[in-house]
């Protein structure tokens, strides 16, 4: 607060130094020609003053186009097909090796939770993973796949996770072909995977996926059989691609010491919020629950930045271009103070009231072509910057460009408009006595 205060009197102090030299420095003979009826003087100072506000209008456009190009990737990204069905659901993770829990209690404590869980008023649906699903993490291996040639110039690499039973029904992704994780799948019994279509493309499965085996862990054996195939899902970012992704049951897994879960309800979710813990204290009163929140919010949390940028760009824009309105109002007003005398004697001579309209309103609009293109180039350049940070989107989006200049163009008519009608309204026989 303290810089922000200090800055706001130094910007003060220093944009008010250059008129108050000016007025103690007059040029008198420009001052007595004035006098003497000299229409037109202190071009430089007007100069001066028609380029700052030409600059802010450059400004307001490189602004406006930046926001829109980025309100409108985050439009994009809230329109993104996730593969999952994430309303209702309800998401949070507990550590039970952190608490001295081997993995034999371990096993035995998850599977208390799901039931628990399952037990609930209006649950409809339990289970779990140990990746937290569109939360940035990326966990991965290379595999093995019957009848994919590996070698060590060959990518082989692919993202996995260790879910629960019921995790697709869960989670409404499709199943293609097979069958997903039933509480049978447990240590000791034959091992077994769910791939997606991307893992299955990436490895040459063809269409006969199901009953294939694959290995991971850089081992030679080819020890699981492939059981089901699902429709691609979005993994760990909302803005990526499907990457390839392999399922396993965590309860094939001994070394098991945090889970995920994802608890769907038939009522809203802020419910859940609510009794869920008390349920897992019921457990374990000592074993805290980590990052509980609905699935909505997880995905807000996802594209946090895309948010933010957005937010921030939209309100630096509109600053800005209130700023560049609230100048070009100040200018024009001022030069037709200044040009009194001016427009007196040219509607003394004829000239109508539309034509003085016209004249400041060709002023506003020399400002705006001048400073519109300028901002426009810059936009272009900060669009091809930030491309990397724009989803579906091109840095020179015609449709965002379009709207930012009718906005701005508005904007500058609006501001121009109010002195243009006070110009046009100037009584001649007044002006010409105008001292």
């Amino acid at each position: 607060m303290l810089f922000a205060a200090l800055l706001a009197v130094a910007t003060g102090i220093v944009f008010g130094m250059f008129p108050a030299l000016h007025s103690t420095r007059p040029d008198l003979i420009t001052v007595i020609r004035a006098g003497a009826g000299q229409m037109t003087g202190g071009r430089t100072a007007s100069r001066f003053r028609t380029s700052l506000v030409t600059v802010q209008i450059a400004l307001s456009m490189a602004l406006l186009i930046s926001a829109g190009l980025f309100l409108k990737s985050l439009a994009n990204i809230s329109r993104v097909d996730l593969g999952l069905k994430v309303e209702n659901v309800v998401t949070f993770a507990i550590s039970p090796g952190r608490n001295g829990y081997d993995s034999t209690r371990t096993a035995v404590l998850l599977g208390r939770v799901e039931e628990s869980l399952a037990a609930m008023p209006g649950v409809t649906g339990v289970t779990s993973s140990l990746v937290p699903i569109l939360a940035g993490d990326n966990w991965g291996t290379d595999v093995r796949v019957q009848g994919f040639q590996s070698g060590p110039d060959i990518d082989s690499n692919s993202r996995l996770n260790r879910i629960g039973a019921g995790y697709f029904q869960t989670l409404g992704v499709p199943m293609l072909a097979g069958r997903e994780f039933t509480g049978s799948d447990q240590l000791g019994s034959t091992r077994v995977a769910v791939v997606n279509e991307a893992f299955a493309r990436k490895f040459n499965m063809g269409k006969e996926v199901v009953g294939k085996f694959m290995g991971q862990d850089g081992n030679d054996s080819l020890n699981i059989q492939i059981v089901g195939l699902v429709k691609d899902a979005k993994y760990s970012e909302v803005k990526d691609e499907a990457p390839p992704l392999f399922f396993t049951p965590w309860r094939q897994d001994a070394g098991t010491s945090s889970m995920n879960f994802y608890v769907r309800t038939s009522l809203p979710p802020e419910h859940l919020l609510k009794s869920i813990p008390p349920v897992v204290k019921q457990l374990d009163p000592t074993l805290p629950l980590e990052d509980v929140k609905t699935m909505a919010q997880q995905i807000r949390e996802n594209v946090f930045l895309d948010r933010i940028i957005s937010i921030l760009s939209a309100a630096f824009a509109l600053l800005a271009t209130l700023l560049a309105g609230v100048g070009l109002y100040g200018v024009l007003s001022y030069s037709i103070a200044q040009r009194t005398r001016e427009i007196g004697v040219r509607m003394a001579l004829g000239a109508d009231a539309a034509h003085v309209r016209s004249m400041v309103l060709r002023q506003v609009g020399m400002m705006v072509v001048i400073g519109g293109g300028v901002g426009i180039a810059a936009a272009l350049g900060l669009g091809k910057a930030a491309q990397s940070q724009l989803y579906q989107l091109e840095g020179h989006d015609p449709f965002v460009f379009a709207i930012a200049v009718v906005l701005l163009s508005a904007v500058a008519l609006g501001a121009g408009f109010l002195p243009a009608r006070r110009a046009a309204m100037v009584d001649p026989m007044q002006a010409l006595r105008y001292d």
